[in-house]
């Protein structure tokens, strides 16, 4: 694992009117996943390219461990770094297997000594290396060579793993068991991730960290819950919908909705639950309330009336939120 350092960094191209990013300072803590959220044109991928330095910056710098990366060699620094992109970047020419040693191969480790890391990476990610090793690209889907980019970039065990829109091009349902698939693979690899993307739903769903961006400036840092609970100006709200109901319920915590007391029925739920699923608990069983507990304890109970309350308290701290960015 490794933590990454943004220290008030700019990057203004040639002949541009406006930076692309515009004064970025955040830290991406070791092992997270770090969601890079916006729109077209926000500088979410001008950030990622820096990190590996295909792009310096025009000013300010990055750290990785606290040492900057324009300190050291582009090309090493390469090598420790995963990439994956959306067009996933495959050789056609090459199988599977020599596709996923390609950088191992590079650091001048012998076909021998990389056979059983190319088996244990295809299988990290769902393909059977008897099945798969003898392939090549074109013989696999758009998910399957996906899969397959994202054991390439794993195959030198890097601390860091850049991802720019891998999951963009692909269908809803391939690209939920692919984000699936990621967050199985970062529960046994626990690597810090630095992921692009302009969907909310999957910022929501695989970010410990997102960071909204627009127009190259750094709109607000948090979880998905604190940015739909008190995002810091308009922008954030409008982007991730802070304002939809749903979307409050199936994010918010059910702690956010205790009161005092206790289910009389002994019915419960967790506290690691959402809003969405005590509603949800609560019209399925019938029951009048649940009690929270935590580790066996209880915390007090749910209602109807308190998700509510809570969802009425989310509003408020909206409104009370600052404009300013998290950092």
């Amino acid at each position: 694992m490794a933590k990454i350092d943004f220290e008030r960094v700019t990057k203004l191209f040639p002949g541009a009117a406006r930076p692309a990013v515009d004064d970025v300072s955040f830290a991406v803590r070791e092992g997270a996943i770090c969601m890079l959220l916006g729109t077209s044109g926000s500088g979410k991928t001008t950030l990622l390219r820096m990190v590996n330095r295909l792009i310096d910056p025009t000013s300010g710098h990055i750290a990785i461990d606290g040492v900057p990366t324009t300190d050291r060699d582009s090309i090493e620094l390469r090598r420790g770094i995963g990439y994956v992109i959306q067009q996933v970047g495959l050789f056609p020419h090459l199988t599977i297997e020599d596709n996923v040693r390609v950088v191992p191969s590079i650091l001048g480790q012998p076909k021998s000594a990389t056979d059983a890391r190319v088996d244990e990476l295809l299988t990290l990610v769902g393909l059977d290396p008897a099945e798969y090793r003898k392939r090549y690209p074109r013989q696999l889907s758009g998910g399957q060579q996906q899969r397959v980019g994202l054991a390439r970039a794993l195959a030198a065990d890097p601390a860091i793993l850049l991802m720019d829109e891998p999951f963009g091009a692909l269908d809803a349902i391939t690209r939920n068991r692919l984000q699936d698939e990621l967050l199985r693979i970062q529960r046994e690899m626990a690597r810090t991730i630095l992921f692009v993307t302009h969907d909310v739903e999957e910022a929501f769903k695989l970010g410990d960290q997102i960071a909204v961006l627009s127009d190259g400036e750094l709109m607000q840092v948090g979880t998905a819950v604190e940015l739909l609970s008190a995002p810091a100006n308009d922008f954030v709200r409008r982007l991730v919908g802070a304002d939809n109901v749903m979307r409050q319920l199936e994010y918010l915590p059910v702690t956010l909705a205790i009161e005092a007391g206790a289910a009389t029925d002994g019915a419960v739920i967790a506290t690691d639950a959402t809003m969405l699923q005590a509603l949800l608990q609560l019209i399925q069983t019938g029951s009048s309330a649940l009690t929270v507990e935590e580790n066996g304890q209880p915390l007090g109970r749910v209602t109807l009336s308190s998700i509510y309350s809570g969802l009425s308290a989310g509003r408020q701290r909206e409104g009370a939120a600052s404009p300013a960015a998290t950092h």
